[in-house]
């Protein structure tokens, strides 16, 4: 498996310096809902420390965690495509520190530097690629341990 895909290392210096340029930093306590699925989704989050969990309801009292972040790594993508509302819910497992974007300002960003726009839109592109290699993976391990049908 390929190495997870941090945003802002991925990032080109002069990119991510006008892109840093927007972030402002925010802090979530333990168990801290960040946002659920369905909600209006106008931000993102580059987590500094801590760890965040993302959820998919499965009953409207029990959550799965479809996928675990750290240090590094983004935290919201569906900002980038309509409806712009979360695909999941988000939570913090443990006290997290962030950077965090406004949407409306970071796609204003990339309409005056069509460039900035590209790189960034490949970066989010393949973080969701190796996410989605890493859930494959989970799948694979999960229906070869337990038995359960064929994929």
């Amino acid at each position: 498996m390929t190495k997870a895909i941090k945003l802002l290392t991925a990032l080109p210096q002069p990119q991510r310096g006008r892109l840093t340029a927007l972030a402002r930093e925010v802090s979530f306590p333990e168990d801290a809902r960040i946002f659920e699925a369905g909600g209006r989704a106008d931000r993102f989050w580059v987590i500094r420390s801590g760890a965040v969990s993302l959820t998919q309801e499965v009953t409207p009292v029990q959550r799965v965690t479809v996928a675990s972040l750290g240090a590094g790594d983004l935290l919201g993508w569906s900002w980038l495509f309509p409806p712009y509302e979360w695909d999941f819910g988000a939570e913090a497992f443990s006290p997290v520190r962030a950077y965090e974007f406004d949407a409306a300002a970071v796609q204003a960003l990339c309409e005056e530097d069509p460039q900035l726009g590209i790189v960034l839109v490949r970066s989010v592109a393949e973080i969701l690629a190796h996410r989605l290699e890493a859930t494959r993976g989970r799948l694979m391990e999960h229906y070869a341990l337990h038995g359960r049908g064929s994929l």
